[in-house]
């Protein structure tokens, strides 16, 4: 029988009894909770910074785990991508909406319905083939080396116009891991079902696997929101270990320290563009002058080519002081890069009431604390606040910035 375990991100459950096979399924999975022995042979689990469902086990250890995010799940969605057009309330009413995964295998099918309704996308693929008939160029030392000159079959080169492309490949993929997901409403299924028959000859691209590349262009433009949402079904359904590769699950999974970071990138990306200011998340840089160690920084802010900045993105809650982890962390990207400016962001909490003038140095760390539990407009405006903090010069004192106004914890 599959046991039901529903935990909230980031929170501990109150004890309870567990199966030795349960507790087998659950340590297969140390990205996504914690397990902890208590009294009475009973134990806790937490939630860490993940969400989404996903079925884990078979037989007596089978388990179907929901970790629900702390924040609302239309709020959630909000963060995922600039689709204001998708993200609308009226288009998630659902009861089981209150779940990430059938809240987003929703808004995709309703997503995908609006392309496709449009017309499925064709375009010219590259074949090779060997045919009775030519057809496009014949491929002369093939038809040589196969073929000794027989004109039995002909071995040519042509560019075919089909629908099997990069972004119906895609697109179908979703559709078909969308059907599968836990807890998606039958309507859904149905329309996802109904809408992967408008892609017949496709072949879909699967989790795990490397995505076939795409890039937006006038053609697939309309294409353009029903994929990203795609690519992010596809990433959610596999989870990357610790110094392996991505192991496929049956579910779907969200991080939510690399939302909150890519939601922080889109939205300062927009930001600094009046200031000529550009910004590049998780570059690659040299920390030791051999350039053996590699670091990534969040986010670079350049000037003319140049960093100005560097920008870590913590979601966490920022309940005193940050952790000297964190300074550490920031004062050595400023270090090997020559900035004297860097900058935590919390997704929640109070921040410190002065930057950290760090001694012997000319660095100055600056934290702030963007709350998502804010409503989208009240969010705007802390976003705004923000991008004013971190293009604004350095005149005499300076304090920490809270963009909040009703803190509510996002992770301990």
């Amino acid at each position: 029988m599959t046991l039901h375990l529903h935990l909230a991100e980031a929170t501990a459950s109150p004890p309870q009894p567990l199966t030795p096979a349960q507790v087998a399924t659950l340590a297969t999975v140390p990205e996504l909770v914690t397990i902890t022995p208590t009294v009475g042979g009973r134990w806790r689990l937490a939630g860490r910074q993940r969400v989404g469902t996903v079925r884990l086990g078979h037989n007596d250890g089978a388990i179907e785990l929901y970790i629900q995010p702390k924040l609302p799940v239309r709020r959630l969605l909000g963060l995922l991508g600039d689709y204001d057009d998708i993200w609308q309330h009226r288009q998630i009413t659902a009861a089981t909406d209150d779940l990430i995964a059938p809240a987003l295998a929703t808004v995709f099918a309703r997503a995908a319905e609006r392309v496709l309704r449009g017309g499925v996308l064709h375009g010219y693929v590259y074949r090779e083939d060997a045919l009775a008939v030519v057809r496009g160029r014949i491929r002369t030392s093939a038809q040589l080396s196969r073929r000794m000159g027989l004109p039995t079959a002909i071995e040519v080169a042509y560019d075919d116009y089909l629908a099997d492309i990069p972004e119906n490949q895609i697109l179908l993929g979703a559709i078909e891991l969308a059907q599968t997901l836990p807890g998606v409403a039958n309507t859904t299924i149905a329309l996802l079902r109904h809408l992967a028959g408008w892609l017949v000859g496709v072949v879909p691209a699967r989790p795990v696997a490397l995505l076939p590349p795409w890039r937006p262009t006038r053609l697939n433009e309309r294409y353009v929101p029903a994929l990203q949402l795609a690519e992010l079904i596809l990433s959610g359904a596999s989870l990357q270990q610790e110094g392996s590769q991505a192991m496929q699950i049956d579910g779907f999974i969200l991080n939510m320290a690399q939302i909150f970071e890519r939601f922080l990138t889109r939205q300062l990306a927009t930001g600094l563009l009046p200031y000529s200011l550009r910004c590049a998340a998780q570059q690659g840089h040299r920390l030791d002058q051999q350039r053996r160690v590699l670091f990534q920084p969040d986010i670079l802010i350049y000037r003319d080519g140049r960093p100005t900045a560097v920008v870590d993105a913590k979601y966490r809650t920022l309940d005193s002081a940050p952790p000297t982890g964190h300074l550490f962390q920031l004062i050595s990207y400023c270090t090997a890069l020559g900035l004297t400016e860097g900058h935590l962001v919390y997704a929640s909490g109070m921040p410190s009431a002065e930057p950290y003038r760090i001694k012997n140095s000319d660095i100055r760390v600056h934290v702030h604390v963007l709350d998502l539990s804010q409503g989208p407009t009240d969010l705007a405006i802390a976003v705004a606040t923000l991008v004013d903090r971190l293009t604004a010069r350095s005149e005499g004192p300076e304090t920490a910035t809270s963009f909040s106004q009703a803190p509510d914890e996002i992770a301990p």
